[in-house]
Order: structure tokens, then C-alpha cells, then sequence
């Protein structure tokens, strides 16, 4: 059975019993606030119940490393659509230790890119046209750090609303300890 098979499969029970009940909210956040963490599959669950949060609480928004980076791509556009729109006034940044772009070969990862099938045709043509692809790939030599750009990055943003606290955490991935990396409201 494929995994798409398997998940229909899955959903047409979960549909028909309406197991979907328990989960019934409104799409404004109960607790005003959004999280822009890591997309880890070690987070899916641990970082709710880390947080004591539950479906309906919080606004997330996941990417690869928890990281901002552009100050005009779809990581701020979400946060600001959410502090406009779902009334967000508390924005946690929350990476994570061991996160696997701390470090990131990029050359090892590029070697893949062409191993899958991308011709190094591709790759200059994308590079010719202005997109430096190691540099966009490339992850961060510190999770603090990158914490912390990402924190300044929605801080000094122009869109974002000055009494807007934003703070920064990291959380462990094996036990769910967070160390804060930036206190918004210091």
C-alpha cells in the first residue's frame, strides 16, 4: 500500500468517526501568540506539550532551522498576517540543539542535489539568473545565533508593531528543556 493510500485510508476513518471533534477551534490563537520553530520531526509532538500548549493555542510556523532568511519571504509574511489578521502580540523564535543545519555541508548537500538528478546545467542557469544556491541553502554556524538574527530580524522589521514582544528560546530535542536566548520582555 502507498503512503498516500495509507493516509486516505486513515482519514476516511478518522472523517467517518468523527474522531476530528476533539480538535474543533476557532483559527484566532487562544493564547495570541506564534512560534516560528524548526521543522524536526523530534518537535511534532514534544514541542507542544514542552509548552504546555494545545490545538487552538498558537499560531506555528515551521521551516528549516527556525530561521528568518529574508526579511520579505513567507516566514515574515506569516508573522505578519498573523499579528494583523489573528491578533498575535507575542512572537517565540524556538530552534532547537542539534539542529541539522547547524554546520550544513553545503557542498555535501549540492553533491546530492546532483546525485537525485539536477544537472549542473540547472545549477548555473539558477546562478547566472542571480541565486547564489550555497549561499540560500547554507544554514548557520550557531544555534544561539541564529536565534537571535532571526529575533533582531522581526524586531526591526518595518511591518511589525513596536509593543510586538519577541523572544528567543532553544529547546532539546531528547527532553523538551528550553534555555532562553532572548528575553523579549528585558
Amino acid at each position: 500500500m502507498s503512503k498516500l493510500d495509507e493516509i486516505l485510508k486513515f482519514n476516511k476513518n478518522f472523517v467517518e468517526n468523527k474522531e476530528y471533534e476533539i480538535y474543533k477551534t476557532s483559527k484566532e490563537p487562544d493564547k495570541r501568540i506564534l512560534i516560528l520553530s524548526c521543522m524536526d520531526t523530534r518537535l511534532t509532538d514534544l514541542l507542544p506539550r514542552a509548552l504546555n500548549i494545545k490545538n487552538g493555542d498558537v499560531k506555528i510556523v515551521k521551516n528549516a532551522g527556525a530561521s528568518i532568511m529574508h526579511p520579505f519571504g513567507s516566514v515574515i509574511r506569516s508573522i505578519v498576517v498573523a499579528v494583523y489578521e489573528f491578533n498575535v502580540d507575542e512572537i517565540f523564535v524556538i530552534g532547537h540543539h542539534s539542529c541539522g543545519m547547524c554546520n550544513l555541508s553545503t557542498d555535501n548537500l549540492m553533491k546530492k542535489i546532483i546525485e537525485r538528478g539536477i544537472s549542473l546545467e540547472t545549477i548555473e542557469t539558477l546562478e547566472n539568473g542571480g541565486i547564489d544556491i550555497k549561499k540560500w541553502l547554507h544554514g548557520f554556524d550557531s544555534v544561539e545565533k541564529s536565534i537571535e538574527d532571526s529575533v533582531n530580524t522581526i524586531k526591526k522589521h518595518p511591518l511589525i508593531p513596536k509593543e510586538i514582544v519577541v523572544h528567543g528560546l532553544a529547546i532539546d530535542p531528547e527532553t523538551g528543556k528550553l534555555d532562553v536566548i532572548v528575553n523579549g520582555y528585558e
